[in-house]
């Protein structure tokens, strides 16, 4: 790996270190006072809760677009943008305490997230080679987690004294604000290889595209159920999800740079492996389990393992074509995201006949994806 005082002279990782501390605060402020805002301000049940969620992700769905956009906008002009939209998406939500009010402002908040993320892989792995991006992907999702550290306290204490609308604009408001400084950066290396502009989709990479779909479905499950079993369940209040928050983005603070690390030494099929395997009974853990602390360490867990995915893009860095990268992100992002869009609506619906059969499934998909990963040859 470079030497990481280098790393961190890049441009290109100032620029993106911002506009990641800025997404992460603006996406975890709305997910801490989501589902205790959408039960206890908007009144909605498990089936609304599922629409909602799968409607959050045809932004992500819809990231192949990514590819056409960036014809007539530089690609780290479209991350600033993209910060931008969310910032308005979360300043907005609570003026609008209602079914589809919640649905408008989290589609909009969800464009700006799932832009971002993708020209996020996209600039790292084209500005940072396969010696070196694990660990700046590290370190991003360690500033990730201490960004949201900081975010949930200020959350935990203005709680009692502001409304819920007053929280989300002030949030909002900063995200816009980091999205604005964005503008006026040009961190671009002239002499990068330049990227295709056009949908690229090559079965030598199949691979990848099955791993990015089971990731994304098995993900849903975690984001779309886990928080609302917290909150519906075991009736987890607004100052315990924000503490539970904030120590799970403690531990991962630490955790994540070493996590690029592991995948630098022992190879992206050892790391993955630990992570499908290790889903499988957080997943059954999740459904059988009926302890609130026992709960509140599965999400934590969940988070752990989640970061290890970032293997399956360093993967592709390996295997993949170096003006492939742009395009193939945002062909990745939609895969990602197929089953995301779907499986929320369904899983709402099987809640309902039971809250256990959506974290069985996660444990299949999981037990699929251990199979899968073996195929990786590469270390």
């Amino acid at each position: 790996m470079k030497n990481i005082s280098l790393i961190k002279q890049n441009p290109m990782y100032r620029y993106l270190m911002f506009l990641t501390i800025a997404s992460a605060v603006g996406l975890q402020a709305w997910r801490t006072l989501f589902d205790n805002f959408a039960v206890n301000v908007a009144g909605l049940e498990g089936n609304h809760i599922g629409i909602i969620q799968s409607i959050r992700e045809i932004p992500g769905f819809l990231t192949f677009l990514v590819i056409y956009v960036i014809l007539i906008i530089k690609e780290h002009r479209l991350s600033a943008l993209s910060v931008l939209l969310m910032g308005a998406g979360i300043a907005v939500t609570g003026v609008f305490p209602t079914y589809y009010g919640i649905i408008t402002t989290t589609f909009l908040m969800s464009l700006g997230f799932h832009y971002y993320e993708t020209t996020n892989q996209s600039l790292t792995l084209q500005y940072f080679d396969r010696y070196s991006s694990p660990w700046v992907f590290g370190k991003l999702r360690s500033l990730n987690a201490g960004s949201n550290i900081v975010i949930g306290l200020m959350i935990y204490l203005i709680v009692p004294v502001f409304t819920y609308t007053q929280i989300y604009i002030l949030i909002g408001t900063l995200v816009i604000a980091v999205s604005f400084w964005a503008f006026l950066q040009d961190p671009c290396d002239k002499e990068l290889i330049p990227q295709h502009r056009k949908m690229i989709i090559k079965k030598d990479y199949w691979l990848f595209y099955f791993l990015t779909l089971m990731s994304g479905a098995r993900r849903q499950i975690f984001v779309a159920f886990a928080v609302f079993l917290l909150v519906k369940k075991f009736q987890f209040t607004v100052q315990e999800l924000t503490l539970l928050f904030i120590l799970n983005n403690l531990v991962n603070f630490f955790l994540s740079p070493l996590i690029g690390r592991l995948i630098i030494r022992f190879g992206e099929r050892k790391v993955l492996s630990i992570e499908y395997f290790s889903l499988i009974f957080v997943f059954l853990a999740y459904a059988f389990f009926d302890s609130k602390s026992a709960m509140a360490i599965l999400y934590i867990l969940d988070h752990i393992f989640f970061n290890f995915a970032i293997a399956i893009r360093t993967y592709f860095q390996k295997v993949g074509d170096p003006r492939d990268i742009g395009p193939s992100m945002a062909v990745g992002f939609t895969i990602n995201h197929i089953a995301a869009v779907i499986f929320p609506v369904i899983g709402g619906f099987l809640w309902i006949v039971d809250y256990r059969i959506p974290f069985v499934i996660g444990a299949g998909m999981s037990l699929i994806s251990l199979g899968a990963v073996q195929k990786i040859k590469i270390t």
